[in-house]
């Protein structure tokens, strides 16, 4: 096995984790974790199966082994961010539901204390 495949192995045990420790910790919610992971056990199939990127790339009709690489991660990246870009509408949507709801409750609670004032008055 060759020094730069060991490196790799090694590199990506860690990533992975690193990535279960910010789970754990809160800091990185699963639904995301899974892309990571996914990426991490690619890349570690293909370091530790060196000819597996050329049996790819034929399987896919591709004559440079490294343009199959760089397609699957366009591809890849295009895809994560629609998906970021679904969650963060729907975010938005969430921030101005609540925002809206927010300011009826604090015109019905001013509403209230404009009664009760007003109540204390003629009570006096």
């Amino acid at each position: 096995m060759a020094r730069i495949q060991i490196i790799t192995i090694v590199i990506n045990f860690f990533f992975i984790l690193s990535i279960a420790y910010l789970i754990i910790k809160g800091k990185l919610r699963e639904e995301y974790a899974i892309v990571w992971l996914i990426c991490t056990i690619v890349l570690g199939v293909f370091s530790i199966w060196r000819n597996g990127l050329e049996v790819m790339s034929r399987l896919f009709g591709v004559y440079e082994a490294p343009n199959l690489v760089f397609t699957g991660f366009i591809f890849i990246i295009l895809i994560y961010l629609l998906h970021l870009s679904i969650v963060n509408s729907k975010l938005q949507k969430n921030m101005t539901k609540l925002a809206q709801e927010i300011a009826l409750l604090k015109q019905e609670n001013e509403q209230k204390m404009k009664e009760t004032e007003s109540v204390k008055k003629t009570n006096n």
